[in-house]
C-alpha cells in the first residue's frame, strides 16, 4: 500500500523555528519531499545539526483539526521518520479526531476486514473453530 499524506513538519531551536512541509508514508513512518520554508537548507543544513536545535514535531491537518506527533531526525543520514509506536498512535489519533472513530472500533473494522466480513461469537452457522 502506498499512501502518503502531507505534513507540516516543526524543527524546534531554542530561540527559533524552522518550519517544512513533507509527505507522511502511513506504512513505513519515512519521511519524503521534505521543502523546507524561508530556510535555505544548502547553505544552512540540516536544522537537526544546529548547536540550538531542541526536538521535531509533525503536524498531520484535515479540515482545520490537528494531529501533532514526535519526529525522529537521523543526524547522520539527514532523513525524517516516525517510530512504529508513534505512527500506530498517529493514525489511532487521526481516526477519531478526523472521522470520529474510536480506537476499539477502528480495530474492530480492521479485524472484520482480515477475517472477511465473519462476525465473531454468536451462535450458529459460524465456521467450527
Amino acid at each position: 500500500m502506498d499512501l502518503k499524506v502531507p505534513i507540516t513538519i516543526i524543527d524546534e531551536l531554542s530561540e527559533d523555528v524552522v518550519n517544512a512541509k513533507g509527505l507522511l508514508d502511513l506504512a513505513s513512518g519515512e519521511i519524503h519531499r521534505i521543502e523546507y520554508e524561508d530556510y535555505d537548507f544548502a547553505t544552512q543544513g540540516l536544522p537537526a545539526h544546529d548547536q540550538a536545535y531542541e526536538f521535531t514535531v509533525g503536524l498531520l491537518s484535515n479540515d482545520g483539526k490537528d494531529v501533532e506527533f514526535k519526529i525522529d531526525v537521523d543526524k547522520i543520514t539527514g532523513k525524517y521518520s516516525v517510530s512504529a509506536s508513534e505512527l500506530l498512535e498517529v493514525k489511532v489519533r487521526a481516526a477519531k479526531l478526523f472521522a470520529g472513530i474510536g480506537g476499539k472500533d477502528m480495530l474492530q473494522q480492521l479485524d472484520a476486514k482480515a477475517t472477511g466480513g465473519a462476525k465473531r461469537g454468536g451462535s450458529g452457522g459460524g465456521r467450527p473453530h
